[in-house]
């Protein structure tokens, strides 16, 4: 999966706020501690530091939504991490992204903090991130 995909994908999925361009995937793709699961319909991009992982984005193309694909990514960044010493799994999402909110807590994620004012959406609208955190197997 190439990072103008990755953008693709990111732009089709994230309509409420500024899309990730090819460029920032590709800065971000160019760190080591930078990974991703997925494909082009469903990806994850983590970052993995001694013991933590951090999802900075999950995406999935409007037309495969629905199919169980974020799941399974979730699953499979995940696994990954784990298996590379990873221990526990944080991430945030906006206040008022239920289906990923949803989506989190299936997985066994639990809010752990409150990150004010930190989503901007269009319109100039600022949201609460919720974090979130999980222990890792």
């Amino acid at each position: 999966m190439t990072p103008a995909q990755m953008a693709q994908t990111h732009a089709a999925a994230f309509t409420a706020s500024r899309p990730w361009s090819a460029a920032e995937f590709e800065a971000l793709l160019t760190n080591r501690f930078t990974h991703t699961a997925g494909d082009a319909r469903c990806f994850a991009v983590y970052t993995l530091i001694a013991d933590q992982a951090e999802l900075l984005a999950i995406a999935t193309d409007p037309a495969f939504q629905r199919q169980g694909l974020a799941q399974r990514c979730m699953e499979l960044w995940q696994k990954e991490a784990a298996a590379n010493g990873a221990r526990r799994a944080f991430l945030d999402v906006a206040e008022d992204n239920t289906p990923a909110l949803s989506l989190y807590q299936r997985c066994g994620y639990a809010r752990c903090g409150v990150r004010r004012a930190y989503y901007l959406r269009d319109g100039g609208l600022k949201l609460d991130a919720i974090a979130m955190e999980r222990a890792l197997p």
